[in-house]
């Protein structure tokens, strides 16, 4: 099987930001296909969420929270394909080359499964809405949700974004992320807002466009684009996900810092 079995935020997280120190370590990629638990949303590394969002509208909605440690805006995790990439990346070397070539690969891979995903030109939002430059603040960003538009280089279908991709620089190691929609729930941030929050406007969704889909058709699909030798983003080798003694424990460590009420709550 090529996705992990379905997760809550929390432990989807902490495995994305142990498998960023397992890359830079190794001195190898790797790819990860994953799926939620529970309708989560997350929200970005540096982005303010508290008075947007608070425990008790997130629990009227029935929806859990968690906090990347990628930048970007809000956005809903529910009916979706994930995939995460963790790379080792030269500390000389910028980041957007590196998301250029994995959002080609991304494409790449949904055309190839009959999905027409182009990649938002230039002339977009300058920063990509589901992205950001490590220690680059969006908070206060206007509307505060990843969905409400495709920026230059991200993921889209006839217009309208279909993949909420987030990335985080670390030194020498390079962790991108990404929600591939199957159906459109970023509507129902609103009502776990404890404010009025703006409707994102209608996302592409895999329904939609490949219905004959299924996750696993995706998920082999992406994992067959992103692994291997790899010299547009110059890493000699990319590997699917195959956990280790070393990474469970890492990914530990990682569960208490991203369960703590003091991180998810920190801006």
């Amino acid at each position: 099987m090529r996705r992990d079995p379905p997760d809550d935020g929390v432990a989807n997280m902490a495995a994305d930001a142990a498998l960023l120190g397992w890359a830079r370590a190794a001195g190898c990629g790797v790819v990860r296909v994953y799926a939620w638990a529970h309708p989560t949303v997350s929200f970005g590394r540096h982005e303010t969420a508290a008075g947007r969002f608070t425990p008790a509208s997130l629990a009227a909605a029935g929806v859990a929270a968690v906090r990347r440690p990628t930048g970007g805006r809000a956005l809903l995790h529910h009916r979706e394909v994930t995939y995460s990439v963790a790379l080792p990346l030269d500390a000389a070397s910028g980041w957007r080359p590196t998301y250029a070539a994995l959002n080609a690969r991304l494409v790449a891979a949904l055309r190839a499964l009959g999905v027409p995903a182009t990649l938002a030109p230039a002339g977009e939002r300058a920063s990509p809405g589901g992205a950001a430059p490590a220690g680059v603040s969006q908070a206060g960003a206007s509307p505060p949700l990843c969905f409400d538009a495709p920026a230059m280089g991200e993921v889209m279908v006839a217009g309208r974004k279909l993949v909420g991709s987030a990335v985080w620089r670390e030194g020498d190691g390079y962790l991108q992320h990404g929600s591939i929609l199957w159906h459109d729930d970023q509507a129902r941030l609103a009502a776990a807002a404890a404010v009025p929050l703006p409707l994102p406007p209608p996302a592409a969704t895999l329904a939609a466009h490949a219905p004959q889909l299924t996750p696993d058709h995706v998920a082999d699909a992406l994992v067959a684009a992103l692994t291997g030798a790899s010299p547009d983003i110059g890493v000699v080798d990319v590997r699917p996900f195959v956990p280790t003694p070393a990474y469970r424990a890492e990914e530990a460590t990682w569960r208490e810092a991203f369960a703590a009420s003091s991180w998810l709550w920190r801006r």
